[in-house]
């Protein structure tokens, strides 16, 4: 069975990342072309030409059609074929698969499932990051590994402190209880870690000026199986939000990541953190980027070497969970439903072409 929920959406790009120039992206071990036309609007369509194979992001742009840069096949936004060459008659297999592509908070959504089945209203939301009460700092990078493993990791912060120590990690994410929610009927989980008297880690230390130990709290709410936010609250000891909800001596970040998997083994791992603070301080969003990208590919190593670990450990191995894998044994859950839910989309065939 596919490991994949296929009746998903996924992210596949930053919506800064498509322009005019062919973008080449696989998602869920499909290869995709992106870009966006004339107006303004983004196009998905199949890597493949259907007369040889050859990537049309390997070829150019004429107008909204792209021209294969191997025999000259051209295709419309939808995938039809609109020239051939050598022969007038355009055979009514030549078209290649067009997938449904929603721009929202700042992603470039695709789906890659059955088309009837997509409806952009699923879309899990991140305004944040398009939010100009917010200053965001964003980047992607590849992951050798299953995107199970990105799941795993991110719902249990705790590794925080072993993995991160220096900083995001302090003593306190590894030693305070957490509390899981799981919305069996939105298939959304909740994780939360308030701690009331912490070390403040450099990574909140230098990006607000907190001196001293701070009120800290995450709180995760995974959408699976792609959008993953984590609501960080950060405070001077003892500071906690206003009875009418109002939190206005807090410093708030968002952080975001979106967990696209490329193939069974390799994964797109979005990121994005943004501020409610310093909006306008290159200096804090330079920091936060460089920090957030080395928390992100400490992650990315460990999980690099543990997907080579599963991959030669013998069949049957049983690994031990604890309390504070609760969040990640509902996900992995989830995952499992989503992809039996799903299993009757299978990939799409590129048709052959018959003259």
């Amino acid at each position: 069975m596919t490991t994949f929920a296929r009746n998903q959406w996924y992210v596949a790009a930053y919506s800064k990342d498509i322009g005019r120039e062919l973008f080449a992206r696989t998602v869920l071990g499909e290869p995709l072309v992106f870009y966006r036309t004339e107006t303004g609007e983004v196009v998905a369509l199949a890597d493949r030409c259907v007369h040889r194979r050859f990537p049309l992001s390997e070829s150019r742009l004429d107008g909204d059609t792209i021209v294969c840069g191997y025999h000259g096949f051209t295709y419309d936004r939808t995938g039809t074929c609109v020239f051939v060459p050598g022969q007038s008659r355009i055979p009514r297999t030549a078209r290649v698969p067009a997938y449904p592509v929603v721009e929202q908070d700042s992603f470039v959504w695709v789906w890659i499932g059955d088309n009837d089945k997509a409806d952009a209203a699923a879309i899990p939301r991140a305004p944040w990051l398009a939010d100009p009460a917010y200053t965001t700092v964003c980047g992607m990078e590849p992951l050798r590994a299953r995107y199970e493993l990105l799941v795993d990791n991110l719902m249990d912060l705790s590794h925080e402190t072993y993995l991160h120590g220096g900083y995001i990690g302090t003593p306190e994410v590894a030693n305070t209880p957490i509390s899981t929610e799981v919305d069996e009927d939105k298939e959304i989980i909740y994780v939360s870690r308030h701690m009331a008297d912490a070390e403040c880690p450099s990574f909140y230390a230098k990006s607000t000026g907190i001196e001293g130990r701070i009120t800290r709290w995450q709180d995760i709410e995974y959408h699976p199986p792609c959008l993953y936010l984590l609501h960080s609250r950060i405070a001077p000891v003892g500071v906690l939000p206003n009875e009418d909800g109002s939190d206005p001596d807090a410093f708030h970040v968002e952080v975001v990541y979106a967990i696209t998997p490329e193939t069974e083994h390799s994964t797109h791992d979005f990121w994005a953190v943004a501020r409610d603070f310093a909006l306008g301080d290159d200096e804090v969003s330079a920091f936060l980027a460089e920090s957030n990208r080395t928390v992100v590919l400490q992650d990315v190593t460990a999980l690099d070497v543990l997907e080579q670990v599963i991959e030669s450990e013998r069949d049957g191995y049983q690994e031990l969970s604890i309390n504070i894998d609760t969040g990640g044994l509902a996900a992995r859950r989830f995952l499992r439903r989503m992809i039996e839910r799903g299993s009757q989309a299978g990939s799409r065939p590129v048709p052959a072409v018959r003259s």
